[in-house]
């Protein structure tokens, strides 16, 4: 089947760190006068507006229609059950929650993002504590680690997730990729089936198996976070390539 529709991750495809791949503008710039676009990304740091701007300043238009966030996910089940939270949020991504969280007794969600300094005990037992009063619990993404700015890996939400659900015995909803019903929010905005659209991205299970089990077609960019040793798991990627900048000539063979 034709691909007519992509979804790009975002952080350690188009960028890292701070400078953007070589060729990723060019290539989404070339890619859009062909195909449906999306942005889908599990960075909960900085708030959609946050991303946009900062994308077009690396040279990437991207419309606001066009970009799907975990954050943005996670705030609109929170929107949807009328419900308060609590978070475990940067600054930035909390200004973007500010409607919906509470600082009262109970709340109904503890929604858990990439908080980075903002994690700490006092901020985890909060949450803890919330969640044995029957807050339930929502991750935005449960990423084990990103690529940082400096070159390194870094931790990502998902081990702090890991930690509360082992303290409160209760599981996360998963709202980010890998979740099936995110990826088909996706691919459903471009008005495409799952097995028409190709999803490009850096982590071998968020990114590839997530996409994968949704339906849709996954390659796999050797930037960012991604490891030869990605290789070796029972994730098999429909194509590798050296960096999105390869995209436009390999997507012919997708079919």
């Amino acid at each position: 089947m034709k691909i007519k529709g992509i979804v790009c991750d975002i952080g350690g495809v188009l960028y890292e760190g701070n400078k953007p791949v070589k060729g990723a503008a060019e290539a989404i710039a070339e890619l859009k006068k062909k195909y449906k676009i999306r942005f889908a990304t599990n960075t909960t740091r900085r708030a959609p507006c946050t991303i946009i701007s900062r994308l077009a300043k690396m040279g990437f238009m991207i419309n606001e229609n066009e970009l799907f966030t975990a954050l943005e996910a996670a705030k609109e089940i929170v929107k949807s059950k009328g419900g308060t939270a609590y978070g475990l949020l940067t600054q930035d991504a909390a200004d973007y929650f500010a409607p919906y969280l509470s600082s009262k007794e109970r709340v109904d969600f503890v929604v858990v993002g990439d908080a980075a300094e903002n994690f700490n005990y006092a901020r985890m037992n909060r949450a803890f504590r919330y969640l044995q009063e029957g807050a339930k619990l929502i991750a935005a993404a449960k990423n084990r680690y990103f690529k940082d700015s400096d070159g390194k890996l870094s931790l990502d939400a998902g081990p702090f997730v890991k930690a509360l659900e082992f303290a409160s015995l209760k599981e996360a909803k998963i709202v980010g990729k890998p979740s099936r019903e995110f990826y088909e929010l996706v691919v459903n905005s471009m008005g495409i089936k799952p097995q028409e659209a190709v999803m490009v991205g850096d982590d071998i299970e968020s990114d590839i198996e997530g996409a994968q089990k949704a339906g849709m077609k996954a390659v796999l960019v050797r930037t960012g976070k991604y490891k030869p040793s990605d290789l070796d798991k029972p994730i098999y990627p429909d194509e590798v390539i050296a960096s999105i900048a390869d995209l436009p000539k390999v997507l012919e063979k997708l079919i």
